[in-house]
């Protein structure tokens, strides 16, 4: 049986495809206006200023004007606990709202870093080295000695500390900065018969350096017994020698060395008599 088609068939079938058309291009037209609601096509702010704020206004700021906060910190001594130090994007930039903003926000205590060793460093290298473990300088002081502009102590507190010690960022650091030799003489102190301690006080006291020399079992470092000095307070001829600041003075300890020792190195001689070296001395040689 042969099929034929009617012209109601052919009306009914054009009228279903438009409106499948209409369908297409209604979809069409939803699709794209529903992206750009979704993606926010257009809807930009500017980016703005956070740094220095408090951490909880600068988020509010930025999530009243439509943007995401991602919150990082660091440590900056010069600065309030929870302060903004940094953005990105930067300041006045123009972004997407619901786009993420970066801020670094300051801790509340300070990370600790190992004490660096500014020793025998030029006061510069000794500055920036402070600077790059986040650490202030604090008070310098100037003290007469043979390594001028050289960082001779590095304190902490008032005490000297030692490097690798940690300490909080932001600690201040004091360093005492050879000043040269002064140009003034003055006479050799005289130390045989002191206690270290004494001695300690009294060298130091007139800007000299001191190298020390142990001898024997020391019980009582700090009342150990000063047994011989280089220099010596006098020469050979018996005049006072003289010294100046920033020289270095030679001691030798004992914990107890006889007042003979002593009164034998108060002499200007040209070696150090130990009563070793008496006993020494006092032996005849063996000739063959």
């Amino acid at each position: 049986m042969a099929f034929t088609i009617t012209e109601t068939t052919r009306r009914s079938f054009r009228f279903n495809l438009l409106i499948v058309l209409l369908l297409c291009a209604l979809l069409y037209i939803i699709f794209f206006v529903s992206l750009g609601l979704i993606t926010r096509h257009g809807a930009e702010a500017k980016v703005p200023q956070v740094i220095d704020r408090d951490v909880r206004m600068a988020v509010g700021q930025l999530e009243s004007l439509g943007f995401e906060v991602d919150i990082d910190s660091a440590y900056d001594p010069n600065k309030k606990a929870y302060i903004v130090l940094a953005q990105m994007p930067e300041v006045s930039s123009i972004v997407k709202t619901g786009r993420t903003i970066f801020i670094t926000v300051n801790k509340a205590q300070p990370p600790l870093t190992p004490m660096p060793n500014l020793q025998n460093l030029s006061f510069r290298s000794a500055e920036m080295i402070l600077k790059s473990n986040n650490l202030i300088l604090g008070d310098t002081t100037y003290r007469p000695d043979i390594a001028n502009g050289a960082i001779l102590e590095q304190l902490y507190k008032g005490q000297q500390i030692r490097p690798g010690t940690m300490l909080p960022q932001g600690s201040r650091i004091d360093l005492i900065i050879g000043d040269g030799l002064g140009n003034t003489q003055f006479n050799v102190p005289d130390v045989i018969g002191l206690t270290y301690n004494e001695a300690v006080s009294m060298l130091s006291g007139n800007g000299l350096t001191i190298t020390a020399l142990w001898e024997g079992d020391i019980t009582d470092s700090a009342n150990a017994v000063i047994f011989s000095q280089m220099p010596s307070s006098q020469n050979e001829l018996g005049a006072p020698n003289r010294i100046r600041q920033g020289d270095i003075v030679d001691i030798r300890i004992k914990q107890n060395p006889t007042p003979e020792e002593l009164e034998r190195n108060k002499k200007p001689q040209g070696d150090v008599n130990t009563e070793e070296q008496q006993t020494g001395n006092n032996e005849t040689p063996d000739f063959e």
